[in-house]
């Protein structure tokens, strides 16, 4: 049985202080959530703090960063490493997330060479993959994703594989308020999921697990998450305040 995951993209929002007590008051909303994995990445400036706050009070949230570069160390500022990271105690990092991709321009060989970093560092990574709206338009999906996965994973061998989550989030659904239905993302997802199958074996396939993310919210979980496919959510905004989260954690359906 795959575990769900639920996970919060906090994104460029919540200083240090903010994003502790934010995850202090979603840790008390979620505290007898136990078959859910729930990560929270907050902005880099404020992992330090996240971290000790889960570690002190032992809370059964896990740690994500937004973003890594591939270098151990070097002259490039702005930057932040593997190595970093690791000494945060972050167990996951996000890779190729479609902001990254479309306005700070990753290519996939830059994505992949982030989750290479992570994954040889002993953490763990969420691969986003997804097409844009004139890329849906055009039916190109099947072909971008493609591409994104087997760019992504070139090199990943099948043992690191099992550090190794996967997110679907179609462009054209991230913070627009619009949504790929529940049976659009189960389809495409799956299709993912064949895709890897196709890299690997049928067992990692069947084994990793595969995120929806696009304008998840309360309102949109319960049904998302009936879908066979789909293991979990990476949430954007509804994840920016505890009791939205927590519902989401918890997928409880809200009528809108």
């Amino acid at each position: 049985m795959r575990k769900p995951m639920i996970a919060g993209n906090w994104k460029m929002y919540k200083t240090a202080g903010q994003a502790v007590f934010l995850v202090q008051d979603l840790a008390m909303l979620v505290k007898d959530v136990k078959d859910v994995e729930i990560l929270v990445c907050p902005p880099c400036i404020a992992l330090k703090s996240v971290s000790t706050v889960i570690e002190v009070d032992k809370l059964r949230i896990k740690l994500g960063a937004q973003n890594v570069y591939w270098e151990e160390e070097g002259a490039f500022t702005g930057e932040i490493s593997p190595v970093m990271l690791k000494d945060l105690r972050v167990d996951y990092v996000i890779a190729g997330h479609s902001e990254r991709r479309h306005i700070f321009g990753e290519t996939n060989e830059m994505v992949n060479k982030k989750l290479r970093a992570v994954l040889a560092h002993g953490m763990k990574s969420i691969l986003c993959v997804g097409e844009t709206l004139d890329e849906r338009e055009e039916e190109k999906t099947a072909d971008i994703i493609k591409e994104q996965i087997f760019e992504g994973l070139a090199g990943v061998s099948f043992e690191e594989m099992k550090d190794v989550v996967m997110a679907y989030e179609p462009v054209w659904a991230i913070g627009t308020g619009l949504t790929a239905t529940p049976e659009q993302a189960n389809d495409v997802i799956g299709d993912i999921r064949g895709l890897v199958g196709s890299l690997y074996n049928e067992e990692i396939a069947m084994d990793i697990r595969i995120l929806y993310g696009g304008s998840v919210k309360p309102g949109n979980i319960a049904e998302l998450m009936a879908e066979p496919e789909i293991d979990g959510a990476l949430v954007g905004g509804a994840s920016l305040n505890a009791e939205s989260f927590a519902k989401i954690v918890k997928y409880e359906k809200v009528e809108e």
